[in-house]
């Protein structure tokens, strides 16, 4: 959003946009090539009268959460659904909203595939998994290999009937999974709930500058639409895993490999037995540049933490698991029960 005139103004828009809700928006000079066009010049001018019906769903929410991220693959939807089965679990309301339309994920990650959407007199409602309310288009697919091969009017549209059709009910929070990047999806998030107050954004990255550069814009997207950073999160930082869930092999010379994990493993519990507790630390992405803790010193926004590189999570999101549950993602849920505590004690959210 520009100070001053109040025009709202996506990041990868032209120079001298007239703003999403201009009434020449998408169709000036300035609009002609960019990637908003399509979107800016077909979305209704004036007031909307389903902003009224979304402000009312909206109003039994106390707290809306977006995950953003720069780039696709760096973990984004699997802490949206980690974040959402940590805050269920700390007895919170919770509902999750997949809003990546072309990419959904999240009825795989909440172990609901297959599931459909049901309606009631009350409007849509959620499908569940403990007490989490979760909806997705992957949720209206007869096929969920089917591709999803929308323009932005059509996301736009899916979108707005998600905020005003779905009954959640009485919500503590509501974390939305978006799309990576900044696309016709997050102008509409922004803009079909700024008046019902968006509490702010979690920026989802992993360490190396190819991926932080993308982070940078999508902290430029917020501060420009007026939602606050509420934190970044380093995903993937780095391989750690306990010794003993390593495969090992010794290299031979024509190439292949020879497993010798349980001779490995014997070696250790016979010699060095002190050495089946420790985990190994490998770095998989180079964060000479500092990471994620260094950029968001320069760009003034908060880091939340790191999370480890852990098998055992990847498994867990696979199979529509918490990792909180158990001891078997003994090394990232410690690392992200730490990143939502601080994300619940640093905005005093009750």
């Amino acid at each position: 959003m520009e100070n001053g005139n109040h025009k709202e103004v996506p990041d990868n828009a032209n120079e001298h946009c007239p703003g999403t809700e201009a009434e020449d928006a998408g169709k000036s000079d300035a609009c002609a090539g960019c990637p908003n066009q399509e979107a800016c010049a077909t979305a209704p001018k004036g007031p909307d009268p389903d902003l009224v019906a979304i402000a009312e769903r909206m109003a039994t929410v106390k707290h809306k959460i977006l995950i953003l991220s720069g780039k696709g693959g760096v973990g984004k939807s699997t802490f949206s659904a980690q974040l959402s089965f940590a805050l269920a679990a700390m007895d919170h309301q919770v509902g999750l909203l997949d809003i990546d339309i072309c990419g959904p994920s999240i009825p795989k990650m909440l172990g609901l595939e297959g599931q459909e959407i049901h309606q009631s007199n009350l409007g849509w409602s959620p499908v569940y998994v403990d007490s989490i309310g979760v909806m997705s288009i992957g949720f209206m697919l007869p096929d969920p290999d089917d591709a999803v091969i929308w323009r932005g009017p059509r996301k736009n549209g899916i979108i707005k009937q998600f905020l005003k059709d779905v009954y959640w009910g009485e919500l503590d929070f509501l974390v939305v999974d978006a799309p990576p990047g900044t696309s016709d999806e997050h102008i509409s998030i922004v803009q079909f709930l700024k008046e019902t107050g968006i509490d702010g954004a979690i920026i989802v990255t992993t360490p190396q500058q190819v991926s932080l550069i993308d982070v940078r814009k999508e902290v430029s997207f917020c501060k420009k639409v007026g939602i606050p950073v509420l934190g970044v999160v380093e995903n993937m930082s780095g391989l750690s895993q306990p010794l003993t869930d390593f495969k090992y092999v010794r290299q031979l010379k024509n190439g292949e490999q020879d497993d010798v994990t349980e001779w490995a493993l014997k070696v250790m519990r016979e010699k060095a037995p002190e050495l089946l507790d420790l985990v190994a630390c490998s770095e998989v992405f180079d964060s000479s540049g500092g990471g994620a803790a260094r950029m968001c010193v320069e760009m003034g926004v908060p880091f939340l933490g790191k999370v480890p590189l852990d098998p055992k999570l990847c498994k867990a999101a696979e199979e529509g698991k918490s990792c909180f549950v158990g001891d078997e993602c003994g090394v990232s849920a410690p690392a992200l029960s730490a990143i939502i505590n601080k994300l619940l004690k640093n905005n005093m959210f009750a």
